[in-house]
């Protein structure tokens, strides 16, 4: 009897044993889950004291009211955290309520002040202008990095199609051999219309672009060379402006509404219209042939509307907008949304080349580059900070091209801070100069230690990657 009383005891104690072994995971699960709610509710409170200031500039104050000392001044864009509130009632007995902010300041400190909250905006819809209509400032889903096609902080130069195929490959494979460039900007389809080897796309749409290039065949073994010597591959593709394109579908060219016939840019270049599905279909087309083939990398160029003297010329042009696109940006934006999106699952990144100065002014030129339009979509955003490209008084600076150092830091520095006003932003890439601008009044002679003060600017301001322009693809760092 005793016996079985003493068996009974040790199978309850094994089972309450072996039920509190079971529990305890199940607890831990609750309380992680409790912990993750926690977390998002805290997260979800946090992003509801989230707002944007919405003037160009707005005055920070030590404490809510007009006549507090100014600690610090925000821009159009600037993100802010509202950490409590109070109001303010002015001479004329106007009660106002402001907000004690946090943010960031140009050194990256967090710094605290107040402001009215008449001035900020929780929606970043309502700080565009008419002429950004249709823009999408939402965070825009991106692979950061494929699997069999790593990132690389590249140094790269310009090659033509004539350089890649012709006598200066083995010079310009040696100066990546000999220095610190890594990779090659080659055109693809170039300012022409040119293509560097046969594609199907061409053949389909524009057959006269596959006259002068190589076969599919003789570009793969010439892949395979550059691959031999580590260099990372981008492929230039020149986009809306296309002399060959617009020779088969001449109904799709921009018009000169005065002269009623296709519009021709200061280099002589006819452009199809930005809006026309059909040359987005053609360019992408190519870019996903460009993929398959071994290119790591898509750079779209010329991605915009042509120069129209800040929007002046758009009564004169007729741009052919028969998709009920409300403005240019959103224009070149859904381009570049479609690209990415078709391009993205052949496992290489997306870059688009835009105006240096779009960085540093609030609109779009006229050329429907708008820097948060573009950086929120591409991988990478390649800004031509050329200084002998930049006007007089830009920057308080006389002749920029001889300041190469303190054109490229002021244009670098407002990139970098107009990347903070985007939640997915592209990595900026800039294009340097690496060419004597012999035209510009008061210019200097560019070799290496020009570049190298680009360089310096650059990096001065965190950016570790740039790209060499010159058009003859002779480089200073060639020994």
């Amino acid at each position: 009897m005793k016996k079985k009383h003493l068996v009974t005891a040790v199978l309850t104690l094994c089972f309450s044993f072996l039920s509190g072994c079971s529990q305890s995971p199940i607890e831990n699960n609750v309380g992680k889950e409790k912990i993750q709610t926690q977390n998002e509710q805290k997260e979800e409170g946090k992003q509801q004291n989230i707002f944007y200031v919405k003037p160009s500039q707005l005055n920070v104050r030590e404490s809510h009211s007009t006549q507090s000392p100014i600690v610090y001044k925000l821009s159009r864009f600037d993100k802010v955290e509202n950490i409590d509130n109070n109001s303010y009632v002015d001479e004329n007995e106007q009660q106002t309520k402001w907000y004690n902010i946090k943010f960031v300041n140009d050194n990256n400190e967090d710094k605290t002040g107040w402001v009215s909250s008449e001035f900020l905006t929780q929606n970043k819809q309502d700080l565009l202008s008419e002429n950004l209509k249709g823009v999408d400032l939402s965070n825009y889903p991106k692979t950061y990095e494929y699997e069999n096609n790593k990132r690389q902080k590249v140094k790269g130069i310009y090659v033509t199609i004539n350089s890649i195929l012709g006598d200066n490959l083995d010079r310009l494979i040696k100066l990546c051999n000999e220095s610190e460039i890594n990779a090659f900007v080659v055109d693809v389809k170039d300012d022409y219309g040119n293509m560097l080897f046969k594609t199907n796309a061409s053949e389909k749409f524009a057959p006269k672009a596959n006259e002068k290039a190589v076969s599919k065949e003789d570009m793969s073994k010439l892949i395979k060379k550059l691959n031999e010597n580590n260099i990372y591959l981008i492929a230039r593709i020149v986009t809306f402006k296309d002399p060959i394109y617009t020779e088969y579908y001449p109904e799709r060219a921009i018009i000169n509404k005065e002269t009623a016939s296709t519009f021709v840019s200061k280099d002589g270049l006819r452009w199809a219209s930005p809006h026309d599905r059909n040359l987005w279909e053609y360019d992408v087309s190519i870019a996903k042939e460009v993929a398959q083939i071994g290119f790591n990398e898509i750079q779209f160029d010329y991605v915009r509307f042509p120069a129209s003297n800040g929007g002046k010329l758009d009564e004169k042009l007729d741009y052919r907008n028969n998709d009920g696109d409300t403005s240019k940006a959103q224009t070149v934006q859904s381009f570049l949304k479609y690209a990415k999106e078709n391009i993205s699952p052949e496992n290489v990144y997306v870059s688009a080349d835009i105006f240096g100065l779009v960085g540093s002014v609030p609109n779009d030129m006229g050329l429907g580059q708008y820097w948060e339009a573009v950086s929120n979509v591409v991988d990478y955003a390649c800004p031509m900070m050329y200084p002998s490209h930049y006007g007089n008084s830009v920057y308080g600076i006389d002749v920029h091209d001889a300041h190469p150092y303190e054109t490229v830091f002021q244009s670098a520095k407002d990139s970098v801070n107009r990347n903070k006003h985007v939640d997915n932003p592209a990595t900026i890439r800039p294009w340097i100069q690496d060419f004597t601008a012999s035209w510009v009044k008061g210019y200097i002679r560019y070799d290496e230690p020009q570049v190298r003060d680009q360089i310096k600017a650059l990096n001065d301001n965190g950016i570790d990657e740039y790209i060499l322009w010159n058009a003859g693809n002779r480089y200073s760092f060639e020994q």
